[in-house]
């Protein structure tokens, strides 16, 4: 939901508007504490909800007493996502990494702290998770309140005013990124309904976890590119927009290459990084072709969701998700993954090629200039 502010503060800097950029912070900021009020219910009865899914008693009581003590964990990313973006917009990125590695390392001491030393187990996990949360968050504002003198003016009443309208693009952002999440959880529920399901969910979970180490290099690349766009757009130069997104798309290209010949040059060596079943590695290795032209065609996608993201496009992308993951992909995969001896192979790769192409569509709006 705090996608809203890649969009609105990074055209609002971009156009000059520097006074909007606290009060759409905060107007965020009202929105993520609303949104965490709703979901307290699911951290409250999480026992019974995971009891009524079909998990075992003894592993839905452990999670219902971790999910209970992390809700201070969740109301700090109401304030941690809206100073992030914020920042953001305005390129103020260096204070963010050196807060998120103070951050890491505290967290680390801290967990073993209340871990290790004074054995509290999963409840020191939960509080270690707690304080690191909040960590982030409170030095975000203390850096924004003491050095953003320009962008933060105090408190506002004005982050009342049209509070709906940014209500529909909070909404549309968060659709827009539940369902590409949402997705690959179901295509684990899924696989986990196949023959020798161990052997496929295995698999599948070691080609995501490669999958999402190269994604941590494109949510950098997409947040840059976020704010690129907006700050472009807002300043009215889309064409300058354009140029800075086949820059990226480029760029993007390349690191997805270069991942996809070192994923074919390690196909049947790589998996030993997580298991040592020979038959585990058979099956990761037999897996290794489709994730490597996964890993390239996933190279643009994040580009093309950076843009929406940053010309306001979120429900264009949201219809798009839908469309490829639930329309198109999760029927073929389920299809031919029951009915075909392709198995774990269909459902790892139903969904990219349309998923990517709709994308790219999503690049005409550009001509238009900033959202309003």
């Amino acid at each position: 939901m705090a996608s809203a502010l890649e969009t609105l503060c990074g055209q609002a800097f971009g156009a000059g508007e520097t006074d909007m950029l606290g009060v759409y912070m905060q107007r965020s900021g009202l929105i993520l504490i609303a949104a965490c009020i709703c979901l307290l219910p699911l951290y409250i009865f999480s026992v019974p909800l995971l009891k009524l899914l079909g998990q075992r008693h003894d592993i839905a009581e452990i999670a219902g007493r971790f999910s209970l003590q992390i809700i201070p964990q969740m109301f700090s990313l109401a304030i941690n996502f809206p100073t992030q973006k914020f920042l953001q917009a305005q390129s103020k990125v260096t204070i963010l990494a050196w807060v998120g590695f103070v951050a890491f390392v505290l967290h680390i001491g801290v967990l073993f702290l209340f871990i290790k030393v004074f054995k509290w187990g999963l409840a020191g996990a939960a509080a270690a998770y707690d304080i690191s949360g909040w960590g982030v968050a409170l030095a975000q504002v203390v850096y924004i309140t003491g050095w953003c003198q320009d962008s933060w003016k105090g408190l506002s009443w004005l982050a009342f005013k049209d509070i709906w309208a940014f209500v529909r693009l909070s909404v549309a952002s968060a659709v827009m990124l539940c369902l590409e999440i949402w997705y690959f959880m179901s295509i684990i529920v899924l696989t986990g309904h196949l023959d020798d399901p161990v052997l496929a969910v295995g698999s599948l979970s070691i080609c995501m976890n490669l999958n999402g180490w190269e994604g941590m290099l494109f949510i950098g690349i997409n947040a840059a590119i976020s704010v690129r766009v907006s700050n472009e757009l807002g300043s009215g130069h889309p064409r300058a927009a354009k140029y800075s997104v086949f820059v990226t798309v480029v760029e993007s290209l390349f690191i997805g290459i270069i991942s996809m010949l070192i994923i074919i040059a390690t196909r049947d060596k790589f998996a030993i990084l997580f298991t040592n079943s020979v038959q585990m590695q058979k099956g990761v290795s037999d897996l290794a072709y489709l994730l490597a032209v996964t890993m390239v065609l996933n190279s643009i996608q994040p580009v093309i969701s950076g843009v929406a993201v940053g010309g306001g496009w979120q429900g264009l992308v949201a219809y798009i998700n839908l469309t490829c993951y639930y329309i198109i992909g999760l029927p073929i995969g389920f299809f031919l993954g029951y009915n075909t001896n392709l198995g774990v192979q269909v459902k790892s790769s139903s969904p990219v090629n349309s998923r990517n192409i709709l994308h790219d569509l999503s690049l005409h709006p550009l001509k238009r200039g900033r959202k309003r």
